[in-house]
């Protein structure tokens, strides 16, 4: 059955009801070195979080949250890792700024994965995102066709890096739309151009009624491609 004796123990443990002032004391302290150590990193460690620095917050965070509520953990052990850490960050930071190959092992470098309109097939495959994912962001991006987009980059942070055509420049290009996308063509007729459902590539359709392979990606699925030009 249960019992005060139960609940007390469920939420207090063996501590007495006096442990809850140590554990503000112990959250208020090491909110404050927390907040030192971020200000130490800089304006870059906030603004965007490389693979480095995912894994500094992570260390700290494990450093920072012990403290507060265990008993038999120091507060001054995790203020020396803290210490070690924004160290180790200040002086490899240093040290990437310096040294190219330093930053890149540490960085990683821009990844183009789409060029004049086409994805970049190997480049894609190495970014690690499904075409659905990917065809998401642009979607977000008010992007309706390839045709629209001239470069896409993404950034060593994950950020996209999306440049367009001028009105006057867009070309025909696969639509990324899922309802288009789920619109197989069966044959060249009818359709002015048509776009590789897989990697984007437009051909102009001929008079053939069987569909061609494509020789980018060796894929024989199209779609019918778009010249629509931007909005907003």
């Amino acid at each position: 059955m249960f019992e005060i004796a139960d609940l007390r123990k469920i939420l207090l443990h063996d501590h007495p009801v006096t442990f809850l002032l140590e554990v503000v004391l112990r959250t208020v302290i090491m909110f404050l070195i927390i907040l030192i150590a971020l200000r130490a990193s800089g304006k870059r460690g906030i603004k965007q979080l490389s693979i480095f620095e995912l894994v500094l917050i992570i260390g700290l965070g494990s450093a920072a949250g012990d403290p507060m509520f265990y008993d038999d953990v120091g507060i001054l052990p995790a203020f020396v890792v803290f210490l070690v850490v924004i160290s180790l960050y200040i002086i490899v930071t240093r040290l990437s700024d310096r040294f190219v190959k330093i930053e890149k092992l540490l960085e990683g470098e821009p990844l183009y994965v789409i060029r004049e309109g086409k994805l970049l097939m190997d480049a894609f495959r190495d970014s690690g995102l499904s075409q659905d994912e990917f065809f998401a962001e642009l979607r977000l991006r008010n992007v309706e066709h390839l045709g629209q987009v001239r470069t896409v980059l993404i950034e060593t942070s994950g950020e996209f890096s999306v440049l367009f055509y001028a009105d006057d420049d867009v070309r025909y290009g696969l639509p990324i739309f899922p309802d288009k996308l789920r619109h197989k063509v069966s044959s060249h007729q009818n359709h002015e151009y048509i776009a590789c459902a897989k990697c984007g590539s437009v051909r102009k359709a001929a008079h053939s009624e069987k569909l061609p392979v494509c020789p980018e990606c060796d894929v024989c699925e199209w779609v019918e491609a778009s010249n629509a030009k931007r909005v907003g």
